[in-house]
């Protein structure tokens, strides 16, 4: 595993809605330069980007037209190299969204593949040797070119799957992962990699890696291509760093990437926090931790401590934090997802409390996701600060509320959610015990109950975190002897023989 990855901590970038510096309305890459130093401020050290490749933009840039082409909207080339050599000179690390799985109808590996007459890319996606034939469990693309042959889709229907082959070869359209076409595919795949990585990207975050080999239901032949991409990037690329979008890392980290997220839609119980009816960290104090808190040890357990599990605040897929929680209980939030294991993410302006704007239209395939996809607010002047652009032009209507936080009345108020979270990044750097590989133990993480604790560390440090959302004091057995306090919230937790009595709507973070 890359070195670096012990102290990351990232923040996504969603690059149409961060910051617009030529008067379009859409964000660039420009923008993104003008707020680097933002960034290295706020205490992150590492960038994930989300797609900035040339695409139509059905999906957001997620339908990719060409992989080693910047799209020109953002800018060029050239301009995205300027992003990795000035965080670089920040000690700021840049991992690229790649887009394995699919592509754009509009790709040119895609408008060969269409044609009737044989060619290199004839099998570069996943077809069925009859246009009556539909692939079995996937959506598809029929009667689009003379080619007699129905066209597996990924995603949306304008997202043609690429051919990676079928672990079960069952039908006599379908080849095995080891036949020329799926092996093309993945040398190309290989060489978008190399291009991106030479010219100064960290890595990559990887989007929809489980669903590259078809019919494998036990993911074996997924995890098999993943552990050759990363003996490939071993050799070289040793300091490039992976994080897939899988949801499960007993999976994804055994076919060798280096991080998995903990997803909304996954097995992890990462909604029961901060997304559902009663999330735990609402002060009504109604949530539930406990399952999240078995499924994590569970997937400790089956990957052996291997690779990090990142629990993100939020992403372009999801609703924001805001408004489901507010104020203190934003604050206690992100002192537990500044406290765990694996690499913290923070989504684009959750670290001001960016709300989730309700009832847009769907811009580039966003649907209910528009709603988390909103320009970022940098302060009170027009369009608060993201672009000059008439407010009607801008790529995503923006929260309009009277009241909308932005960064710079955020700076002004030394107790604002940005200044907290700028205290607990530099308590997490301050503390091995806080960092990416240091282990995790939950003390105190029953049904239906307050607060949630745990031990961070061992050896020479260990950090017991305690943090309970809820706005009435309760309290927990156990017996701990704290030697200091490292970081309190709120009131301080009392530590006696019995147990431990812990103040309403606070977090701690006590040396043992």
């Amino acid at each position: 595993m890359p070195k670096w990855l012990d102290n990351a901590i990232f923040y996504e970038i969603y690059p149409q809605t961060f910051r617009d510096t030529n008067g379009d309305g859409i964000g660039d890459f420009q923008g993104i330069l003008e707020k680097l130093d933002y960034i290295r401020d706020l205490g992150c050290n590492a960038i994930w980007l989300n797609p900035c490749f040339h695409s139509p933009f059905g999906d957001a840039g997620y339908d990719v037209a060409d992989y080693c082409m910047a799209a020109p909207r953002y800018g060029s080339n050239e301009d995205l190299k300027r992003i990795f050599e000035e965080a670089h000179r920040r000690g700021i690390r840049v991992l690229l969204d790649l887009v394995p799985g699919h592509t754009s109808i509009e790709h040119p590996w895609f408008k060969e593949s269409m044609k009737a007459e044989r060619n290199a890319y004839t099998d570069r996606y996943v077809w069925t040797d009859s246009v009556w034939k539909r692939p079995g469990g996937m959506d598809c693309l029929r009667a689009i070119s003379d080619r007699d042959g129905a066209c597996a889709v990924n995603f949306f229907s304008n997202q043609p799957a690429l051919n990676y082959g079928y672990y079960k070869v069952e039908e006599s359209w379908q080849q095995p992962v080891d036949a020329p076409g799926p092996r093309a595919t993945l040398e190309a795949m290989k060489d978008v990699m190399r291009f991106w990585l030479r010219m100064g990207c960290d890595g990559f975050r990887v989007d929809m890696a489980m669903s590259l080999v078809k019919n494998d239901p036990e993911s074996r032949g997924t995890i098999a291509l993943w552990r050759e991409v990363m003996d490939f990037l071993g050799r070289e690329f040793p300091d490039a760093a992976m994080i897939s979008e899988w949801g499960e890392p007993d999976k994804s980290l055994a076919g060798g990437f280096h991080m998995d997220f903990l997803l909304h839609g996954g097995p992890s119980h990462y909604d029961d926090l901060f997304r559902c009816a009663e999330p735990f960290f609402s002060s009504r104090g109604k949530g539930d931790a406990s399952k999240f808190a078995a499924h994590y040890r569970m997937y400790v357990e089956k990957t052996g401590g291997k690779g990090l599990i990142c629990i993100p605040s939020g992403n372009h897929d999801t609703a924001r934090l805001a408004p489901l929680l507010q104020g203190d209980e934003l604050k206690i939030a992100f002192a537990f997802l500044l406290t765990m294991p694996g690499a913290p993410f923070i989504y684009y302006g959750d670290e001001i409390g960016m709300r989730y704007v309700e009832g847009l239209t769907s811009v580039e395939g966003g649907y209910h996701r528009t709603g988390a996809r909103t320009p970022m607010q940098w302060d009170d002047s027009i369009n608060a600060g993201f672009s000059a652009a008439p407010t009607d032009r801008l790529y995503i209507r923006q929260d309009s509320s009277p009241d909308r936080p932005t960064v710079q009345s955020q700076m002004a108020d030394p107790n604002s959610l940005l200044h907290e979270i700028q205290r607990l990044i530099a308590v997490r750097q301050a503390h091995d015990a806080l960092q990416s590989n240091s282990g995790v133990e939950f003390v105190y993480a029953q049904e239906n109950a307050y607060p949630l604790a745990y031990i961070r560390g061992s050896g020479h440090e260990k950090l017991l975190v305690i943090l309970n959302p809820a706005g009435r004091d309760v309290s927990f057995p156990g017996a701990f002897a704290p030697s200091e306090t490292v970081y309190r919230y709120g009131g301080e937790a009392k530590f006696s023989p019995g147990g431990v009595a812990v103040p309403a709507s606070s977090a701690g973070i006590y040396r043992l």
